[in-house]
């Protein structure tokens, strides 16, 4: 006869006595509570206790008898609001630490101890006496706020006047400054009414000085509430309001910039590295909205500008004469510019994107590069006519190129580390990058030999240099003008060629046959490989909580592939994490399916700034019996295509990323080139030559000397 339903077999150890197996009467969590006595202090509840219990797991845990939940939960609450300094310390204290865990939050919640955190922060050094309990008090409350039970639009204005009166403070502990920030964040994040309130009451320039700092976590929240702030404001009055406004002109300032290279100078933690890309982001949408104008032809100020670029390649040249003579006059000085009507150039930039962002580059260059502005002009225009690179339309290209290049106008990807730090390098980045840019593709068009016919090619030609150029990434405008230039034409054609040729060999049919015997055992190999990296596990992040840092979870496969391990963490491991303290669990046997991208429950609910393209691209959920799903947002391509295909495979389904196809076709290649050399009676050594750390391919030849 099976045992009842509500009754379960647990391992209880007390102090000084051998372990017991007991059962337990589910029911019994009415009267009494246990908790986790090691790692994360969770509670434990009726309804998770099948998923944390299980006696084939072989895991020697630890638990404490508590006092029922709800007890608990309303004598900690009444500890915190006595009068003795001791006990109150002693009780905020063992709040922080449980305030993670969602049952007892969810208790504490309902009994107001929200209200009550907020009445003690608003009632400042009256009522708690030391930093000590006020870092416990912050701590307790973001915890408790994090786990969306109550809404932020709660809290007063004296609470949030208190919290920026701490980020103000001059000498404040660092422990309150850094949760302080990151409620601030929160704050702006989660509420459209609370933005206003703390855009009153913080600006960007009261946050440079933390950045100034030797605590990388305390500049990271700093830059952190930066960026919330910005892409936060309103979007009516994004180019206008007050906060942004004050942040373009903030960002332009050299000593920002010289605090933030600073930081990139030391070793910077994944959370800073997203932060200045949100941060790089969100400065080069500042764009945006010249991107979107179109130009008004009939608007004299905008042509006045388009009058400034011919006088300045000119000199205002033949500026003399009738009406009819100016006209012809300017048709032909337009035309050797390069614009696409000769007549009425304002014409070509009513095309959005990039409408008049590509006639501030073009300005930008002719005053502050003139030199180079004349060069680039006369010289095309003493070439033949089929030969010349058209200036005006290439700058209009090249415009919208870049902007493409760099996302602008498109929000900051949640899981996204790539900032550039050569675009914190000057006061004016975007414009420097242009003018380097324009001189590429001169310099390219000139090699290639390019009629107009050819424009297209060169624009791809020249896209390809500027992003090969940009994964290198260089620290510098002039580290980038040096790998453009070893990026030139016929590098760029050599490297097409080694490429072309990886991808064309072995296509005879004889060797196409010897491929398809060889594939099911190198997939089998890959298989291997991914299951045990999956055994390996790794970290990913927990999306729905802003303090990134400091959220983490870990889930890895058992050793004989029958069940999948997971639990929290309290920071990023260095290493494997082991099964012990891993506490949730889910059998192989009970998986349905696995769904990637928009399919994944995680994406439907989250916020726009979430459901982006990058981050649905690392999305991926395991649903499972009954009815829960496990969620997952890799922290790059490489470890999605792992997980997906290692999941794929332990289902006993294809593993179809773009991983295993390069890794498949890497993999027959060698072992082609392998038999082949055999059949030419070739000795291959026993023992392998010495593998470099990063290899540039695995192209080898035999050396027959």
């Amino acid at each position: 006869m099976p045992p009842p339903s509500d009754i379960v077999k647990v391992a209880i150890e007390w102090p000084g006595a051998n372990a017991q197996l007991i059962e337990i009467d589910q029911v019994c969590t009415q009267q009494f509570a246990l908790r986790y006595a090691d790692g994360p202090q969770l509670y434990i509840t009726e309804q998770v206790i099948p998923s944390y219990f299980e006696l084939s797991s072989g895991l020697r845990t630890e638990f404490n008898f508590l006092k029922p939940l709800a007890r608990a939960a309303r004598q900690l609450l009444e500890r915190i609001q006595s009068h003795g300094i001791d006990a109150r310390l002693e009780a905020l204290k063992e709040l922080a630490k449980l305030s993670a865990d969602p049952t007892f939050a969810a208790e504490f919640i309902t009994m107001e101890g929200i209200g009550t955190l907020a009445r003690l922060v608003e009632s400042g050094t009256q009522y708690i006496m030391s930093n000590c309990m006020l870092a416990f008090t912050l701590t307790a409350f973001l915890e408790l706020m994090d786990h969306g039970i109550v809404s932020w639009d709660l809290l007063s204005l004296s609470f949030i006047k208190q919290i920026a009166g701490y980020v103000n403070q001059p000498m404040v502990d660092v422990s309150i400054l850094q949760r302080s920030l990151a409620i601030l964040e929160s704050m702006v994040l989660n509420s459209h009414s609370l933005y206003h309130r703390v855009a009153q009451e913080i600006t960007v320039g009261q946050l440079i000085g933390h950045l100034q700092v030797s605590n990388q976590e305390i500049q990271t929240y700093a830059i952190a509430l930066i960026n919330a702030l910005f892409l936060k404001a309103p979007e009516d009055r994004r180019q206008v309001s007050r906060q942004p406004v004050e942040m373009a002109s903030t960002l332009a300032q050299k000593h920002l910039r010289s605090i933030i290279l600073n930081v990139r100078n030391r070793p910077i933690k994944a959370e800073m590295a997203h932060q200045l890309y949100v941060l790089q982001v969100l400065t080069f949408n500042l764009l945006e909205e010249r991107m979107m104008t179109k130009m008004d032809p009939n608007d004299q100020a905008q042509r006045d500008i388009i009058f400034e670029l011919r006088r300045i390649a000119f000199d205002g040249e033949n500026d003399t004469g009738g009406t009819e003579k100016r006209k012809a006059m300017y048709t032909k000085d337009y035309k050797m510019l390069g614009f696409t009507n000769h007549v009425n150039p304002a014409t070509d930039f009513t095309q959005t994107p990039p409408g008049m962002l590509a006639l501030d580059n073009m300005l930008y260059l002719a005053k502050l590069h003139q030199d180079t502005y004349i060069r680039i002009v006369l010289e095309n225009s003493s070439r033949e006519d089929k030969h010349e690179c058209p200036f005006g339309r290439c700058a209009i290209e090249l415009t919208r190129m870049l902007c493409e290049i760099l996302q602008v106008g498109e929000l900051p990807n949640e899981g996204c580390n790539d900032y550039h730090p050569m675009f914190f390098t000057h006061d004016r980045a975007w414009e420097e990058f242009f003018c380097v840019c324009i001189q590429l593709l001169n310099k390219t068009w000139k090699e290639m030999r390019a009629t107009a016919e050819d424009f297209n090619k060169v624009m791809q030609v020249v896209r390809e240099q500027i992003t090969r150029a940009l994964a290198m990434k260089p620290a510098s405008l002039d580290q980038l003008k040096s790998k453009l230039r070893s990026l030139s034409y016929s590098e760029i054609l050599r490297l097409r060629q080694t490429e072309r040729m990886s991808q064309d060999d072995f296509q005879s049919p004889p060797i196409i046959e010897l491929r398809e015997r060889i594939q099911p055992e190198i997939l089998e190999l890959i298989k291997q490989q991914r299951l045990n990296r999956l055994c390996e596990g790794s970290c990913f992040r927990k999306l729905g909580n802003r303090r990134r840092q400091e959220k983490f979870w870990f889930c890895r496969l058992s050793l004989n592939h029958k069940v999948l391990h997971y639990g929290d963490l309290d920071e990023s491991p260095q290493g494997e994490v082991p099964f012990e303290l891993l506490s949730d669990k889910i059998h192989v046997s009970d998986v349905k399916s696995v769904v990637t991208g928009k399919d994944c429950p995680h994406m439907k609910e989250k916020s726009a700034l979430k459901q982006n393209k990058e981050v649905l691209e690392l999305a991926f959920s395991v649903f499972y019996d009954p009815d829960e799903t496990l969620n997952f947002v890799a922290p790059n391509k490489y470890e999605y295509c792992i997980w997906t295909d290692g999941l794929c495979a332990l289902l006993g389904r294809e593993m179809s990323s773009d991983l295993t196809r390069s890794d498949l076709d890497t993999l027959i290649n060698m072992e082609m080139k392998l038999r082949l050399l055999d059949l030419e009676n070739i000795t291959i050594p026993e023992a392998p030559p010495p593998v470099p750390k990063e290899p540039s391919s695995y192209n080898f030849t035999y050396n027959y000397s």
